[in-house]
This record gives C-alpha cells, sequence and structure tokens, in this order.
C-alpha cells in the first residue's frame, strides 16, 4: 500500500492518466490525494472529476480556489470568467453528481505518518494556526459546503476582506478569511496579514509580506504542510513543506509524491503535460 500526494490538475486529464499509469495507481491497494483545483482553465475537467470520483474511497480530494469557483459559477453566485473552462462540467449529464461529490471534499486533511504529522490542503495556513486550529476551521467551512446554506455561503464567499484572522470573526467574513487562507494564501506579514495580488516566486515577496511558511514562530512548523496552489514556486521539498503544484497548466510537470514508512521518505514522481497556456490566477 502507497500513499501518493498529487498537484494541482486544473482540467489536464490526460497527464493524470499517465501519472496513475507510472506510479502503477490500484485502487484496491493505494490512496491518492489531489492537493485541489481539479478544475479550471486545462481542457478537460469533466474527464478530471469522473476519473477521480471513479476511484472512490482510494482517491481523496483537498478543495482548491477553482474547484469553489466551480461551485460557485454552478450555484449563480459568480458568472463564468473569460479563461473559464467549466462549460462542459455544467452542461454534462451528470453535473449534478459531479457537483455533490465536489462539495463533499475536504477543506484540510490530516494523517500520522511515522511519528510526524502531515497537514494536507491546497494554499497555505496563517501563522497562529496550529495543525489542530486548523483543520477545526477547515471542517467549519466544510460544514457549510455539506449543509443546506451551501447557496448562501457561496454568494459571499467572493472578497479580499478580512485579510487578516482574528477568533472573534463571525458569520461570513470568519468564513470567507479560513477560505481565503486555505485555497488563496501566498504572502502574509508576520502578523498573518493576507495578500493575494502577487503570484511571482517566493523570492520577490512584495514589501512587507514574506511567503506563508517562513514567517518566524509559525505554529504548523513542527508538522509537514504539504500544498499545491503556487505553480511559479514549483517542486519544493524541506522538512515542514512539500509544495506539489509544478505548473502542468501552464507547460510544465504534474507531479506526485510517494509517502514512505517516515515523512522524510519521499519520493517524486512527474509526468510532461502537453498544455502550453500562459500562467495565470
Amino acid at each position: 500500500m502507497s500513499l501518493y500526494l498529487i498537484g494541482d490538475l486544473q482540467g489536464c486529464d490526460a497527464p493524470l492518466g499517465r501519472l496513475l499509469q507510472k506510479i502503477d495507481f490500484s485502487p484496491s491497494r493505494d490512496t491518492i490525494v489531489l492537493l485541489g483545483d481539479l478544475v479550471n482553465r486545462g481542457p478537460d475537467s469533466l474527464a478530471v472529476l469522473r476519473r477521480v470520483q471513479g476511484c472512490g474511497a482510494s482517491a481523496l480530494s483537498l478543495l482548491g480556489n477553482h474547484d469553489l469557483h466551480l461551485l460557485g459559477v454552478a450555484h449563480g453566485a459568480r458568472k463564468a470568467g473569460r479563461k473559464d473552462t467549466l462549460a462542459e462540467v455544467l452542461a454534462a449529464p451528470d453535473s449534478e453528481a459531479l457537483l455533490e461529490w465536489v462539495r463533499l471534499q475536504h477543506m484540510a486533511l490530516h494523517m500520522r505518518i511515522g511519528d510526524g504529522d502531515l497537514l494536507m490542503l491546497h494554499a497555505g495556513v496563517l501563522p497562529q494556526w496550529t495543525v489542530g486550529d486548523t483543520l477545526a476551521l477547515a471542517s467549519e467551512v466544510e460544514s457549510v459546503l455539506r449543509g443546506p446554506a451551501l447557496g448562501e455561503f457561496l454568494m459571499s464567499m467572493y472578497g479580499n476582506e478580512p485579510a487578516q484572522w482574528h477568533d472573534t470573526l463571525t458569520g461570513s467574513a470568519r468564513l470567507r478569511a479560513i477560505v481565503n487562507a486555505l485555497t488563496r494564501l501566498r504572502f502574509c506579514t508576520p502578523e498573518g496579514v493576507m495578500e493575494f495580488e502577487a503570484k511571482d516566486s517566493a523570492a520577490t515577496p512584495p514589501e512587507g509580506y514574506m511567503p506563508w511558511f517562513d514567517v518566524p514562530g509559525r505554529k504548523t512548523a513542527k508538522a509537514t504542510v504539504a500544498c499545491g496552489h503556487w505553480s511559479t514556486l514549483g517542486w519544493l521539498s524541506r522538512p515542514d513543506l512539500l509544495s506539489i503544484d509544478t505548473g502542468c497548466v501552464w507547460g510544465g510537470c504534474l507531479s506526485a509524491v510517494r509517502i514512505g514508512a517516515t515523512l522524510d521518505e519521499r519520493e517524486l514522481i512527474q509526468v510532461e503535460c502537453e498544455q502550453s497556456q500562459k500562467p495565470g490566477k
């Protein structure tokens, strides 16, 4: 039995098929965790959703900003953008079942590997959140996504404020701050003020900001945080971080990491992607 973490797909089904073949993935034996952004920008989001859904319990998926955007468009909370490639999903005969599957996926996941903690999410985690905090806050959003207030939540999901987390936040502002951290975060201040405009490499942060994973005193630093979302950051492996978005949809590779008996045992597996789009949101 093997555990594989897979970076952002964004509608690239053909590379996913090649990657699963390369790792000899068996749903009866292995587990894959997809780190969010299964859909959008790429050519075949519908096939990606059908393939992953078809893997059953052996495939776990984190929700990324593009996956939540799919739900937002489907529920009329936002019009599809010029660069969106979601129409085929929304028009599919099994669209309702696929959207139901999407809303049941995870905002964050945790596994104990050997004597270490593996925290998995799409984008980032604020410096003042512990692993336990992150999972509890993710659960708040998951409950709303899976409940009767989904449409209301999606209507208020978009926006950059509040830019800083406070435990006293309530209602839509609280949920939006959690979603933005877990699905959009790249840079923040040491105090946890989030910045959402910069998409460049970690080496060129906006003035006053730094990559979320480099904030001194980050409370998840003793865990290994696995994430995607940041294609210009690319592959990064260090004791406290696994960054696995290697820009498949932008002409890079699709990456998987096999996790061994301990978090120090990591094997990178990659396949080329034929896409040639320019990097974007």
